[in-house]
């Protein structure tokens, strides 16, 4: 599994402070990691309209997506939790999507605590194209 760098987890810490939560004010920050080596910060993104809010993950995913990168290799994701963040439903199906099963996924909470998974172990029996 590839080690997670310092730097990543600093840009999802990072993150936190520009999350937008004033209905939950529980941020979440989020730092993707290309094939290349280039890096996308996400953070939570809410609304009024409940339905309407956005996880960091997802942000991260979205705005690479959105600039043409297809191909990742880790991703960070950090929260003011006790114990390392998990991500929601949504955002690991997400990571099945878009992130081969192996892809290591590093959980962030306060005081530098992480928690080392995989893309499969957080949603070991992802919906994928083979389903269709």
């Amino acid at each position: 599994m590839t080690e997670v760098k310092q730097e990543w987890i600093n840009i999802a810490v990072e993150a936190l402070d520009k999350a937008y939560v004033p209905y939950s004010h529980f941020p979440v920050g989020a730092c993707l990691v290309t094939e290349s080596g280039k890096t996308y910060q996400g953070v939570n993104i809410e609304n009024a309209s409940f339905g309407l809010t956005n996880c960091a993950e997802r942000t991260a995913f979205f705005k690479a997506v959105s600039e043409g990168e297809k191909e990742f290799t880790h991703l960070v994701v950090a929260g003011h939790t006790p114990e390392p963040i998990s991500p929601c439903g949504a955002c690991r199906q997400v990571m099945a999507e878009f992130c081969v099963p192996d892809m290591p996924v590093t959980l962030v909470g306060d005081n530098g605590v992480t928690k080392a998974m995989t893309v499969k172990e957080l949603l070991p029996y992802a919906f994928t194209e083979k389903d269709l």
